[in-house]
């Protein structure tokens, strides 16, 4: 009895530290932003796109508007448990150029940098000369009392 109370022990603890282990805290990165050691070798007013290519690398996004700025993205997610994803960090290393093609000017922004910004919004007010013809109809049978 003693040999069966053991083994129902072990495997109970195995079973805890599975269960333990599985609500480790997870992490993923995506993305890709240059160090500091790396954006040393881009000097302002000398580089051109093709040299920051070269040097660091092709770009997550360029300007959105005009082909100004090159920007690298990257971040870092934390999952726990059963929780949704929480970004925990974001840097944006920012390279613009001048209408030469030259490197302008290097900005890294951080997380606490961020600004949540609309870049599109589609809203359609519907005022009463709009509302459609069945609409108005049914609206004012069911307001009337009709369908009581």
């Amino acid at each position: 009895m003693a040999r069966i109370d053991g083994i129902v022990t072990r495997w109970a603890a195995v079973v805890a530290l599975v269960l333990l282990g599985g609500c480790a805290a997870q992490f993923r990165n995506h993305g890709y932003a240059p160090d500091d050691e790396t954006l040393a070798n881009v000097i302002v007013g000398r580089d051109t796109r093709e040299t920051v290519a070269q040097v660091v690398g092709a770009p997550t996004t360029a300007g959105l508007v005009e082909d100004d700025a090159w920007y690298y993205v990257e971040s870092r997610f934390k999952t726990f448990a059963w929780q949704a994803p929480k970004e925990i960090d974001r840097q944006v290393v920012a390279i613009s150029f001048d209408r030469g093609g030259r490197v302008a000017n290097i900005e890294r922004f951080g997380l606490e940098d961020g600004k949540v910004i609309t870049l599109s919004r589609r809203v359609t007010e519907i005022t009463a000369d709009r509302i459609p013809f069945l609409r108005k109809v049914f609206g004012s049978l069911l307001q009337g009392g009709l369908f009581k």
